[in-house]
């Protein structure tokens, strides 16, 4: 293996060369602490960064993370994050960006969001530890520009190392808390289960977010949660310490309350609550099932043969909502295939939000039946089903409405959000449903029962563009380009990283060897999530790369759905013989 100073030697007889013939360099280079692997140079100097590859290596020796440092895979995962987060502050800090023409100039790894996610831009091995990096090489138009080559690859990328790798430059008190953040969420996410809980919102939680397409926290005033005394729970965590909080109970929960009094931040902590966050995001400990899926109406999406006829019957031009396809569904339809699609999917808490609800969707009051007769409406109203979900296939729902009263009789727990503050108001709830009767007559035909399974097919999911060429990328986190397709992922509301989209594009891609006739596209997804799982995110490419982001099942559930190109062929029920045997 060369060294640095070889390194440097060579950059320099490159100095005013043609840009590719950076292509010289690939290879490994020895430095003092660390080793340096240029694999995939871009060839280009306005190739993005992340199409290249670059390594750097340090033995766990070297670099002073004994064993005990994860010996568990909590703690492995919180150390990966912990250092990641360190890399990508240190890069922001020491490398000073653009130089030149293009991307050159850039050291940079992929930006980690608020929450514990495995990341392949780092590897935490028994014996080392790796780091893949993105590089703009510089260059002054397409030729090299050695001088800056020479600063970032022999000076900055050495101190950003440095200043972020090794134990003797870490506070151990600091990475311990990192570490018992994520082993806490851990624990609460168990114990919800456990517990007969839907979710846990921790006493002292600062919910609120910078905006929409921010997750980072709320500035300012910002009132920290405290949970009503009839909801709160203690739960003693395995280090000894107790953290209190709201426990909100599997079953029918409403959310309700005034405008702009917090209802939509409580249910969006809720549904980030799928992940576990790093300390001082605010929700540490704000934790819910994992399965849970946000779910909402989004008008235009397309629907591949799921099964809606238990929230939406016959349609007057006859289509068949037992298995409903459309390449413009409406908000109704778009909403009932996602929670089709999230059942089938294996979801055991749907989160909604009135806001982002088709309201046709939700309730039929009793003028509008007695306007318009049962007959002549095909949609069953979700809150004549909210209950059976339950009751019947063991799925639990945390509702937003503020505007209807209706569902106070289903619920049972009811929330009310007053200033920030959350208030248990089953009881007054129940008494409101039991004197002030709406009238309205329920409207749900016949027992509730789980969708039929569906089996997609390979066919339609080519992930190469019209030249041939292979295509997937997230042009941001809720667009993804697979192919010659652009999937609007608009409402798969719980991503929260552009590159969970991008992983999410070559999880589809390695997906398709397992679709065929025989095997449901829940299996199909649990099958990946199984490999993931044993052989980490770089099974889903040939070439290694430091951009893929874990994700949840029921986010590639779906992006799969939401591909216009999917072909699904509906498996049949099995009949029942009198006897009681499947025949």
């Amino acid at each position: 293996m060369d060294t640095a100073d070889e390194l440097g030697r060579r950059i320099q007889a490159l100095d005013g060369k043609d840009y590719g013939d950076y292509q010289t360099l690939k290879g490994s280079w020895s430095f003092p602490r660390f080793a340096f692997q240029m694999e995939r140079i871009p060839k280009d100097p306005y190739a993005p960064p992340e199409a290249g590859l670059f390594r750097v290596v340090v033995s766990r020796q070297e670099a002073g993370w004994d064993a005990e440092w994860s010996d568990t895979p909590a703690k492995k995962l919180a150390l990966a994050d912990f250092l990641v987060r360190r890399f990508f502050r240190q890069t922001e800090t020491l490398c000073p960006g653009v130089r030149g023409t293009g991307h050159g100039g850039i050291i940079t790894i992929a930006r980690p969001g608020p929450a514990f996610l495995e990341r392949s831009a780092i590897q935490v091995f028994a014996e080392r530890l790796e780091v893949r990096i993105a590089i703009g090489l510089p260059a002054k138009g397409r030729h090299i520009a050695a001088r800056t080559a020479k600063t970032m690859l022999l000076e900055e990328l050495p101190a950003i190392v440095d200043q972020s790798l090794f134990a003797e430059r870490v506070d151990p008190s600091v990475l311990a808390a990192h570490q018992q953040a994520l082993a806490d969420s851990w624990f609460i996410r168990e114990s919800l289960v456990r517990q007969g809980l839907a979710a846990f919102v921790a006493d002292g939680a600062r919910l609120p977010r910078f905006s929409g397409e921010d997750q980072t926290p709320a500035t300012g005033r910002v009132i920290p949660f405290q949970s009503p005394p009839s909801l709160r729970v203690a739960m003693r965590l395995p280090r000894g310490q107790t953290v209190t909080g709201m426990a909100i109970p599997q079953g029918v929960t409403l959310i309700v309350g005034g405008g702009y009094h917090g209802k939509s931040t409580l249910l969006q902590a809720l549904e980030m609550g799928v992940y576990d966050h790093i300390p001082g995001d605010g929700r540490e400990n704000c934790v819910a099932l994992e399965t849970a899926a946000k779910v909402r109406a989004f008008d235009g999406r397309s629907v591949s043969g799921v099964e809606l006829s238990a929230f939406i019957g016959s349609l007057p031009a006859g289509a068949d909502t037992g298995c409903f396809s459309t390449l413009n569904a409406s908000g109704s339809t778009s909403q009932a295939a996602f929670l089709a699609e999230s059942l089938e999917a294996g979801a055991k808490l749907l989160l909604m939000d009135e806001d982002t609800c088709a309201t046709n969707f939700m309730i039929r009051d009793r003028r509008m039946q007695a306007l318009v007769e049962r007959e002549d409406e095909p949609i069953t109203a979700f809150v004549d089903r909210v209950r059976q979900l339950y009751q019947h296939l063991g799925v639990s729902t945390i509702l937003v409405m503020g505007g209807s009263g209706d569902y106070f009789g289903e619920a049972d727990c009811v929330i009310q959000m007053k200033g920030f503050q959350p208030l248990d108001v089953t009881e007054k709830a129940w008494q409101i449903a039991d004197q002030l009767d709406t009238g309205r007559a329920r409207e749900a035909r016949g027992e509730l029962g789980m969708p039929r399974l569906r089996l997609p097919l390979a066919r339609g999911l080519e992930p190469e563009n019209m030249y041939g060429k292979l295509s997937i990328h997230a042009s941001h986190l809720k667009r993804l380009v697979y192919g010659n397709q652009s999937v609007d992922l608009t409402d798969l509301e719980q991503l929260v990283e552009t590159n969970q989209t991008h992983t999410l594009g070559w999880a589809i891609r390695y997906a398709c060897r397992y679709m065929d006739t025989n095997t449901p596209l829940n299996q199909v997804v649990e099958q990946v999530m199984e490999d993931i799982g044993k052989g980490g995110l770089d099974i889903l490419t040939e070439n290694l790369s430091g951009n893929l982001v874990a994700f949840r099942g029921v986010e590639l559930a779906g992006a799969i759905n939401r591909l216009r190109g999917l072909k699904v062929v509906q498996q049949q029920k099995k009949e029942t013989h009198p006897s009681g045997e499947d025949r």
